[in-house]
């Protein structure tokens, strides 16, 4: 299985379209996740044309995004349990307020948006996964979003470049 994984397009404030190098990724995947933070809810049914999405709101989205998306999931995928949150808040470090979202859960992984900084670690046995962002890389040297292959166990990986066109 194949996946997308992206956070933080904040479209089309930040850009009218999805990046080529992402488009060219769509083509066979078996599904997309968004970490929040679309802004509007065209990028939702756009992606849907390509593959089943799932995802979650994060702080910038709009009210439609709102009613359909909850602020938190857990996606049981091949017998894998993955948390999904956005990861805005108030307190701590995102990745903390992430962590504690799923402290009642047994997940395999926790995938996160919202500081547009890519991040992959392991905590206490637990995947910790940032696509960051592929269209407002904000300080970052890269523009960039994930890719999780799932075979006999998962495999996040971070595509990076340099252009969001």
């Amino acid at each position: 299985m194949r996946i997308l994984i992206l956070s933080d397009t904040h479209m089309p404030m930040k850009s009218k379209q999805l990046p080529g190098v992402f488009l060219n990724e769509m083509n066979g995947c078996d599904l997309i996740i968004h970490a929040g933070d679309w802004q509007s809810i065209e990028l939702y049914h756009e992606l849907k044309e390509c593959a089943p999405v799932e995802g979650v709101y994060g702080n910038t989205d709009s009210d439609e995004l709102r009613a359909i998306l909850k602020g938190k999931i857990l996606l049981e995928i091949e017998g894998y349990k993955i948390g999904v949150v956005h990861g805005h808040g108030r307190g701590k470090t995102t990745e903390k307020r992430c962590i504690e979202a799923f402290d009642d859960e047994e997940v395999d992984a926790i995938i996160f948006g919202h500081s547009h900084i890519p991040v992959k670690k392991l905590h206490n046995g637990v995947i910790l996964f940032n696509p960051g962002s592929p269209t407002d890389k904000r300080r970052q040297p890269n523009y960039s979003f994930g890719i999780l292959e799932i075979t006999d166990e998962l495999k996040f990986n971070h595509v990076f470049f340099d252009s969001k066109e």
